[in-house]
């Protein structure tokens, strides 16, 4: 059994498309910076000498990585997202 295709309409609505993987660890690394990514995922490419270059190599072969590296993203962005909404107050 093949999984269905995602049609276009459903991909508007996945946070993940069209964003790259290079976006994805630099938006990281800007909200967390390198000590905490290193400690929220302990992969080398994040503790040791890290840099966006190692890091992107590392993740494009190891997929249960970028899976955390993914969900991290989907944290941060929530998070960012509700301390938006808290600072705006009721409407």
């Amino acid at each position: 059994m093949t999984e269905p295709t995602k049609t276009p309409s459903a991909q508007h609505k996945n946070p993940l498309h069209g964003v790259t993987l290079e976006a994805i660890v630099t938006a990281l690394v800007a909200h967390f910076g390198w000590p905490e990514l290193g400690e929220r995922i302990p992969v080398r490419c994040f503790t040791h000498d890290p840099s966006i270059a190692s890091s992107l190599k590392f993740l494009r072969k190891t997929p249960w990585a970028r899976e955390k590296v993914e969900g991290l993203y989907l944290f941060m962005l929530r998070d960012i997202r509700r301390a938006d909404n808290a600072t705006q107050g009721p409407h």
